[in-house]
């Protein structure tokens, strides 16, 4: 038989084949695999393809032959991703907030990629999130990269910081003048990404909105704040943080309904501690960073929450409603 002319390349379109026209419910004849060699201009014989698929799994390529009938049908088993973690990944790239349209559509066909093309239809799916507004900041999937690049590096960062002003134009903050921060984590908190950073010049810990970070570039300076982040948590900076808005930390005891203990859990984690009042309530002290967001959220909750302390932060919520009824007073 006459080779073809991409011949040296033939175990490599075999197990491209395999992958792509193969999975747990779609397999392939050896007549098949022949012809679709051809369309590769790939000549083989079937003994030959015998010993091919042995070095396939040597290769880390489970191929399962099974017999029906007088006939051998072929499929790719098991794979380095499952379609269900596939359809999971796509999901959560099609719901995140700060991967725009663009790079979402990327990034999925990349992971089409990684099974057949039957399951790839299947991937092809749209998830729809409330309320979700793609970002329109293509740089942030690099910006991301640059920021993790600095942290292995033990290298400050510097970038310029934009705001959108009612043109729909970006703006850039402290008249474009660039931020000079230690980078320290990333935080993915309420849809977005945030850098967790220590500002030398302010010494104390910042975060910033990774998608309305530009021009981020390392700098030569060693980052600082090492000792700030020896013990800290970024997890629970980003629960004490409502909706990421700055303030003033304070431990707040909250006086809530029984059937709140869901929404607390939700919040605060199962490490909370949930103190019986009486037979329909509990209270909670836990630390938070107290902002309007902070408020809304337990105005949000109704009844099923009442904030008891400390007098300081009752009277900031007595002043917050005081505002909210002067504002929308309709006489």
């Amino acid at each position: 038989m006459p080779k073809g002319a991409n011949q040296k390349f033939k175990l490599y379109y075999l197990m491209k084949i395999m992958l792509e026209k193969t999975d747990d419910e779609h397999s392939i004849t050896m007549p098949e695999i022949l012809t679709e060699l051809e369309r590769y201009q790939v000549s083989a014989e079937r003994k030959s393809i015998y010993a091919d698929l042995q070095a396939l799994e040597k290769l880390g390529v489970e191929v399962i032959g099974e017999q029906v009938g007088r006939t051998y049908y072929y499929h790719v088993g098991s794979r380095q991703f499952e379609l269900p973690e596939l359809k999971l990944l796509v999901d959560s790239i099609q719901s995140s907030k700060f991967i725009t349209a663009r790079k979402s559509n990327e990034l999925i066909r990349k992971l089409e990629s990684l099974c057949s093309e039957y399951e790839a239809k299947k991937l092809q799916r749209q998830v729809y999130v409330s309320g979700r507004i793609k970002t329109m900041n293509e740089s942030i999937y690099y910006n991301v990269d640059s920021i993790h690049n600095a942290i292995t590096e033990n290298k400050k960062i510097m970038f310029q910081y934009f705001q959108w002003n009612l043109k729909k134009e970006m703006e850039l903050r402290h008249n474009g003048e660039m931020y000079h921060i230690s980078p320290w984590g990333l935080s993915w908190n309420d849809e977005n990404y945030y850098l967790v950073g220590y500002d030398s010049d302010d010494q104390m810990i910042k975060h910033y909105r990774v998608d309305k970070m530009l021009k981020i570039r390392m700098s030569d300076e060693p980052r600082e704040g090492k000792k700030y982040f020896e013990k800290f948590d970024i997890g629970t900076y980003s629960r004490k943080n409502f909706s990421m808005f700055g303030g003033k930390e304070e431990r707040v005891r909250l006086l809530m309904d029984n059937q709140m203990a869901g929404v607390v859990i939700d919040r605060f984690g199962k490490d909370v501690s949930m103190v019986p009042v009486d037979d329909n309530h509990f209270s909670i002290s836990v630390d938070v960073v107290v902002s309007q967001q902070f408020f809304g959220w337990v105005f949000a909750l109704g009844k099923g929450v009442k904030i008891i302390g400390p007098e300081s932060v009752v009277q900031q919520v007595n002043q917050e409603i005081k505002r909210l009824v002067e504002q929308y007073n309709m006489e």
